[in-house]
């Protein structure tokens, strides 16, 4: 597996960008000031460029919602049990919760992904099975996953991006559903991008200021646990991630392969886009960051690696519902792009030089 995961970094190559001129003129050349319609023009050349040539499309979308456990759970830095994973896991497949709303209100399909749920679902429709393990192991005692855990778990989600592409998907976008796992997306965070903890642990799921220092004192003790086992991006993803971070790591690497843009959600999701980013030069150029969280330390993640979300609108939820509102704004601009007059076109007068 070790070689096939090799090989899907090998296919990764970034857009073509000499193709920027011709997608800008257009752009440039329809019935509106130049730049006027700001981030969506933006949104457009960075759409464009990641479908490669000819017209982008934008007709098929899909959200996948990754869940896992994680052994961290029982250092008590979060404000809920982990029985909650499989509990929302079942809402999800019974369409109750927020991404199921938001995902069809954007129009796009929803397939929640046991990577690692401490619990054995039955078959259901739109549950996909890949679980590698009942939850990760503590990353405050040792490593989360071994790497060739972490490359399965890498692996399938580039399946799943694969076949994504393969019926016709044009956008995808991640989410997850893991019960304390703003814990190892954090330390992800701390390691990869040398972030002191202290500056980016935040509340999760809205834990008082006890388990708030708890949880920044277990997440320099998971640093200094797996120090000497985290050296790549690969080893800090297995040592310090979960089951979920490191499959929404895959769906990102596989789309970028395939060349089908991903948008990716909130502080849980932009730590597993971070390792794939690390894996991969290639991989920015199909990735929309969907929203600012409103978790600690979010901003400064944003901002260390140079990304400017889409919306700021204070979500901390998960699941996929930044990504799923995003989508939105980001096929509005393919609609701009594709169906909106030039100037030619309309016979508007352009601006008098």
């Amino acid at each position: 597996m070790n070689e096939q995961f090799q090989d899907l970094l090998a296919s990764i190559e970034p857009v073509d960008m000499s193709r920027a001129v011709a997608i800008q003129a257009r752009l440039d050349d329809l019935t509106k000031p130049r730049g006027s319609l700001g981030r969506l023009e933006e949104i457009a050349l960075q759409y464009a460029l990641a479908r490669g040539p000819g017209k982008p499309v934008l007709n098929k979308k899909k959200v996948f919602c990754f869940a896992g456990d994680h052994g961290v759970a029982a250092e008590g830095v979060s404000a809920y049990p982990a029985e909650v994973t499989p509990q929302m896991v079942y809402n999800m497949l019974e369409e109750g919760a927020a991404i199921n709303v938001l995902a069809g209100l954007a129009g796009a399909d929803l397939d929640v992904v046991d990577m690692g749920v401490n619990h054995d679902f039955p078959d259901r429709s739109r549950l996909r099975k890949y679980k590698v393990r009942h939850g990760s192991s503590n990353i405050a005692a040792g490593p989360a996953m071994s790497t060739d855990e972490a490359v399965r778990s890498i692996m399938a989600g580039a399946g799943l991006a694969r076949e994504a592409g393969e019926q016709g998907y044009d956008l995808l976008a991640t989410g997850e559903m893991g019960i304390a796992n703003t814990t190892p997306a954090t330390a992800l965070y701390a390691s990869l991008l040398d972030l002191p903890p202290e500056t980016i642990t935040g509340r999760g799921t809205g834990i008082d200021d006890a388990t708030l220092a708890r949880k920044t004192a277990v997440i320099r003790r998971a640093l200094a646990v797996n120090a000497d086992v985290s050296v790549s991006p690969l080893e800090k993803l297995a040592a310090l991630g979960g089951f979920e971070i490191a499959g929404i790591c895959g769906l990102i690497l596989g789309a970028a392969a395939v060349r089908i843009p991903v948008v990716v959600d909130g502080f849980i999701s932009s730590a597993a886009a971070v390792a794939a980013m690390q894996l991969s030069f290639g991989v920015s150029d199909y990735l929309f960051f969907s929203h600012l969280s409103n978790e600690q330390g979010h901003g400064a993640v944003m901002s260390r690696i140079g990304a400017r979300p889409i919306l700021d609108l204070d979500l901390r939820l998960g699941e996929g519902t930044g990504a799923a509102l995003a989508m939105q704004v980001i096929e509005a601009s393919v609609r701009i792009y594709n169906d909106m007059a030039t100037f030619g076109s309309a016979n508007v007068s352009e601006k008098k030089s």
